[in-house]
């Protein structure tokens, strides 16, 4: 009798969609898949998007967000959930009160802008996700514009990343990893709780084709949660991941292409 095989860990999305396939859902469940995780999805927005841009943006009801939510959790269960579009302060509210009772580990990407700049986040959801959303977060992972946009502190060098990190923290999250990919130098990020740093560097890489690092980051984070690693360690083998993966990252159409998730499958074929 051939045994059963072993159930992997499993990680939610709860996320827009990129038509383009580059960042949002589609990247979420490539890096799970790379990860050797379930991937399952809660699609919270249909995106019309590509290289160049986004197009158009149609958000989906609370009841059909609150649905998939109920249909994954209650009968296949997880291990981690990673967030990351919830454009309107119906969705936030809705997503972390889902959040608060699910009792697993919790990865909130603060999504407020797209790679190409087009606002992916009303501005009254912003206090929804000062006062709902961070708090039910175990990492919160946001760059140096959702910085500035949830906390309004301006980050332009490295000191001013311990300064961000108070300030989110301020909101409730138990950590935060402070992305400093847009300050100039070595790519550097802040993972604090507030009590102990680690300052995670890697090698300015010569690649403009970087659509999708931040939902990647969070998904890889979520996928070492769910398979029982602390904060720190999770945290340091995702910036590990979107590393190669931006040094592999590839052109497609006619503006910024995407990382690539299969990066490391591609290095040992």
């Amino acid at each position: 009798m051939t045994a059963p095989a072993p159930i992997p860990p499993r990680v939610l999305t709860v996320a827009g969609s990129d038509s383009g396939g580059g960042a949002g859902i589609q990247a979420d469940l490539k890096t799970m898949l790379a990860l050797g995780t379930h991937g399952m999805s809660v699609l919270t927005a249909v995106t019309a998007q590509n290289s160049l841009g986004v197009q158009g943006a149609w958000e989906l009801p609370a009841d059909a967000v609150r649905a998939q939510y109920r249909s994954v959790v209650d009968d296949i269960g997880v291990q981690a959930v990673k967030t990351g579009m919830l454009s309107s302060a119906a969705l936030v509210d809705t997503v972390a009160e889902l959040l608060a009772g699910t009792g697993a580990p919790v990865v909130v990407d603060p999504v407020g802008v797209s790679k190409h700049g087009d606002s992916l986040l009303a501005a009254e959801a912003l206090d929804s996700v000062r006062t709902k959303l961070l708090p039910v977060a175990t990492v919160a992972t946001p760059n140096l514009d959702e910085v500035a946009q949830l906390t309004g502190v301006t980050v332009t060098d490295e000191p001013g990343m311990r300064r961000a990190a108070a300030a989110i923290l301020g909101h409730g999250p138990r950590w935060v990893v402070i992305k400093g990919g847009h300050l100039p130098g070595e790519a550097v990020d802040l993972l604090t709780d507030g009590s102990e740093e680690h300052w995670l560097r890697a090698p300015r890489l010569d690649n403009r084709h970087t659509h999708g690092t931040g939902c990647t980051l969070a998904s890889a984070i979520a996928c070492g949660l769910a398979r029982g690693q602390d904060v720190p360690t999770a945290v340091r083998g995702a910036k590990e991941y979107v590393t190669g993966a931006i040094r592999a990252g590839f052109a497609l159409g006619g503006g910024i292409g995407p990382v690539d998730h299969g990066w490391r499958t591609r290095t040992a074929g």
